[in-house]
């Protein structure tokens, strides 16, 4: 019969011990860094639970091909997946393992802390999490080279985009074709990323004369890929088309939300561009085809970086200090926003 009992997890452990999981994961790793008292604390917990953490992945780890680890959000966005593009050129040659850790949309942090308990890896790309001081700790307790793509940390190598110059570039665009009554199409989740997006807008504006409304910026309900979705474009464009004054322009803050924008537009037999001008982001490969303004994060370009310097780090190649890179998404114009208003 299976067996029903639910698993024992680390967090069981460090809520047991009364201490932080990096404080388990630095205890299971063998660390040095945890004094002698705090160590049984949870050496304690471990036997009470009969917490056994699965350490096969550790034992290929150390006796077969280095293992490279990625821990992504989502496999299926199309930005994600030129991220893949990028790092996967760099692997093909190379005599290791590759695993991917899905980090979902909710609960990332539990999500890396359980992958991670389950083996070592010989490095680790991380995307799309917000490195805190608890999982700094829990990535350097794992003797492992690191680098982040997303977010920054003094502690790795930091692959960023300035987002606020980015959502400047492409109001500031709008406004130069004529645009005055300009909306925005977020998502529904607070994050630095929509938050400094916002802020690139509102700057773009001011510098034009325009005022800054909130009014203008909407979001969807659907919570698929965070809201960076066709479907969360889709309902949001519906919501500025509504509004007593529609808006002339619309900067998106992904190129699927920009996709299902255009497909409410065209529904209400509004025109791209002669009535309403769209510019999404992230500029991937089907908005080239369907004529999509976009900012270009070269997504496969950052993915490409951060996998060289990983394997330099993981081969001993490199011993450089982390790095931080930035990267300011240039405006790729196109047919949805080449449309000047009188």
């Amino acid at each position: 019969m299976p067996d029903d009992k639910p698993k024992i997890t680390i967090y069981d452990v460090a809520k047991r011990a009364g201490v932080a999981i990096s404080t388990v994961s630095r205890v299971l790793n063998e660390s040095p860094d945890v004094s002698s008292e705090t160590r049984q604390r949870v050496h304690i917990a471990i036997d009470a639970l009969n917490f056994r953490p699965d350490r096969r992945a550790r034992q290929l780890a150390q006796q077969g091909s280095p293992t490279l680890a990625i821990a992504i959000p989502t496999l299926t966005t199309p930005f994600h997946n030129s991220l893949l593009k990028g790092i996967r050129v760099h692997l093909r040659e190379r005599d290791l393992d590759l695993l991917f850790c899905d980090l979902g949309s909710k609960e990332r942090h539990l999500a890396l802390v359980q992958f991670l308990q389950r083996g070592a890896v010989s490095g680790l790309l991380l995307v799309g999490l917000k490195v805190t001081d608890e999982i700094a700790g829990e990535l350097k307790s794992m003797g492992a080279s690191v680098g982040i793509i997303g977010y920054r940390h003094e502690d790795f190598d930091s692959y960023w985009w300035d987002d606020v110059e980015g959502a400047r570039r492409a109001v500031t665009h709008l406004v130069s074709m004529g645009h005055s009554r300009i909306g925005m199409i977020r998502a529904a989740a607070d994050s630095r990323t929509q938050i400094r997006r916002i802020d690139g807008y509102r700057a773009a504006l001011q510098a034009g004369g325009l005022s800054f409304d909130d009014h203008l910026i909407a979001s969807g309900t659907t919570e698929k890929h965070a809201g960076y979705s066709e479907e969360s474009g889709y309902e949001a464009m519906g919501k500025l088309l509504e509004l007593d004054e529609p808006v002339t322009a619309v900067f998106c803050t992904s190129d699927a939300q920009a996709m299902g924008a255009w497909l409410a537009a065209r529904e209400r037999d509004i025109r791209v561009p002669e009535d309403l001008a769209l510019v999404g982001y992230d500029d991937v490969k089907t908005s080239r085809y369907v004529g999509l303004s976009s900012m270009d994060q070269a997504m496969q370009a950052v993915g490409e970086q951060a996998a060289v310097r990983l394997l330099a780090r993981m081969s001993g190649e490199s011993d450089d200090p982390p790095g931080s890179f930035c990267y300011t998404p240039e405006l790729r114009v196109r047919r949805s926003s080449a449309y000047r208003r009188d």
